[in-house]
């Protein structure tokens, strides 16, 4: 057994800690909030910038305005959440409550669940009996899956959704580039285009490399105006494509195609058409990158954890049928597509596997 998949097959706690642990489980949206609150309110960076000193109820009060009541029960519950320490009268922000106020992933990952998925999930157990994105209703009533109105969320979600996105895939893209161009490419295909990072990346690695964007119309408008600010579209070609409609094809005539965490966005039996679609304009020689991230592949035991729970962001808000997937059900809708991974790299970036993936012999 793989040592990062160990976790999995012992128990972790004593029946006590196991008890404790439920009640957490059970109040977990209060700690949620309230944590939030502590954050955005002012209460975690007013108490970090007293230090070691700490400050008391009255002087947190005074300093931002708020009712006596209001920040009482607030640092009350902080210090039961483990944010916050109280000594001598004062309160002093425990490290919990430092990667609270100043940890990027942790921030991004909270505005993201706040603000995309916590209404949705109350409808998780429809979705699940469903098969179908039920808690979308609370973002866009008439959508069927996310991906179709990205471009016109609420800003402020909209906002909060790119953030994570491009939190786990940008800071890979230093990385990954060396291993894309190791070898002369003068054409890329981007399947999942997005926003158009990937191909301004591209385009800033590379100056002779011509990239297309292939993605939904309203996502390749957004793409279309990223990649304008950076001069770069007399580089770009836009494909407009809805990649599950049974009669679309891919284009051909690419030395590379790229599909980063695009694939996860999808069932499997929906991987293995698209895969078969990317294998339809492959040539022998063609390399196709999938960069996605796979629980079982993490280092860390809190990376599998956020993994698995993202699964059902796509179970109750995205698609309803996708989820953040094991490496091997992953390699398994490559070879029924035809492909095969010919070499992968684990821990790419933060929490990424990139599979260069060829045409199997026939």
């Amino acid at each position: 057994m793989d040592i990062r998949e160990l976790q999995f097959s012992q128990e972790q706690h004593t029946a006590l800690e196991a008890k404790q642990e439920a009640q957490r489980i059970a109040f977990a949206p209060f700690v949620f909030q309230s944590s939030k609150a502590l954050r955005d309110l002012g209460i975690l960076r007013v108490i970090e910038a007293a230090g070691e000193q700490g400050i008391d109820l009255e002087a947190i009060v005074t300093e931002l305005g708020l009712s006596k009541y209001a920040v009482r029960v607030l640092v009350e519950a902080g210090l039961g959440i483990g944010a916050l320490l109280l000594v001598d009268g004062r309160y002093l922000l425990g490290k919990l409550g430092w990667f609270l106020q100043n940890d990027a992933m942790t921030r991004v990952n909270m505005n993201f669940v706040h603000d995309v998925n916590y209404k949705g999930f109350y409808h998780l157990q429809d979705s699940l009996r469903e098969g179908r994105p039920a808690g979308l209703v609370e973002l866009a009533p008439e959508a069927k899956t996310i991906y179709e109105v990205l471009a016109t969320l609420p800003e402020g979600v909209r906002k909060s959704w790119l953030e994570f996105d491009h939190f786990y895939s940008d800071n890979s893209f230093g990385i990954v580039l060396p291993l894309i161009f190791d070898q002369p490419v003068a054409r890329i295909l981007d399947v999942g285009a997005n926003t158009g990072k990937w191909a301004i990346a591209c385009g800033k690695y590379d100056a002779q490399v011509q990239v297309t964007l292939c993605d939904l119309p309203g996502q390749l408008t957004l793409a279309r105006e990223n990649v304008a600010a950076q001069g770069l579209l007399a580089r770009v070609v836009e494909y407009p494509i809805d990649i599950l409609h049974p009669e679309t094809v891919l284009p051909s005539g690419h030395d590379v195609i790229w599909m980063s965490q695009f694939l996860d966005c999808f069932s499997e039996d929906e991987i293995v058409m698209i895969l078969k679609k990317a294998a339809a304009v492959m040539t022998a020689d063609t390399r196709l990158f999938i960069m996605e991230t796979y629980w079982d592949r993490q280092r860390f035991e809190n990376a599998a954890f956020c993994l698995q729970q993202t699964s059902l962001y796509f179970t109750c808000l995205a698609n309803g049928n996708s989820q953040m997937y094991h490496s091997q059900v992953m390699h398994d809708c490559i070879r029924k597509a035809g492909l095969t991974v010919v070499a992968e790299v684990d821990g790419v970036g933060i929490s990424h596997t990139i599979s260069t993936v060829m045409k199997s012999a026939a």
